[in-house]
This record gives C-alpha cells, sequence and structure tokens, in this order.
C-alpha cells in the first residue's frame, strides 16, 4: 500500500482526532461538509455508484478510503485533497 503524501497524511490525521473529540450528537449535526466531500470524491472514482450512508461513527473511515483511492487513482490533485481536508476541520471548530 502506498503512503499518502505528507500534507495529505497530517490534515486527515488533525481532521480525524479532532471528529473523534466530538460528541456523537454534534458530529451527527455537523455531518454535512464532509459528506459532500465524500460523495464528490467518490463520483471522481465510480459515478453511477452512490456512498451508503453508515452514520457519524465511521464518516471518517469513509472518508480517508475515498481520499486514499482518489489519491491513488490521480483523480484528485495531493494539495486540493490537502486544501479540502485542512476547511473541513476548520469547519469543526466553534
Amino acid at each position: 500500500m502506498r503512503a499518502l503524501p505528507d500534507a495529505v497524511s497530517t490534515e486527515l490525521t488533525r481532521l480525524v482526532r479532532r471528529w473523534q473529540q466530538l460528541p456523537l450528537d454534534q458530529a451527527g449535526a455537523l455531518w454535512v461538509p464532509v459528506r459532500a466531500v465524500i460523495e464528490g470524491y467518490a463520483a471522481l472514482l465510480h459515478p453511477a455508484i452512490p456512498v451508503p450512508d453508515l452514520g457519524p461513527a465511521v464518516l471518517l473511515d469513509q472518508l480517508t478510503v475515498v481520499v486514499y483511492d482518489a489519491l491513488l487513482a490521480a483523480k484528485v490533485d495531493p494539495a486540493a485533497a490537502a486544501a479540502d481536508l485542512a476547511r473541513l476541520r476548520r469547519s469543526l471548530d466553534p
């Protein structure tokens, strides 16, 4: 398995940590922008296949998978992915 680019790995780690700090009810209220990125990246890979909604507890796992797959398939630029992840993390701050 190929490693994620450093900037992407750093932002993904920060985002996951921040998400894990949220109470589940608050995470449930903030899932919309995260879900939008997941669906956008998944559409680049498999446009006709919807991403199942598995709830806020596994949302960041889904994000990790689609980010990795989109980068591996060269469907998204690493700098753009890092920027998307940083924007998501900032959207979780009060």
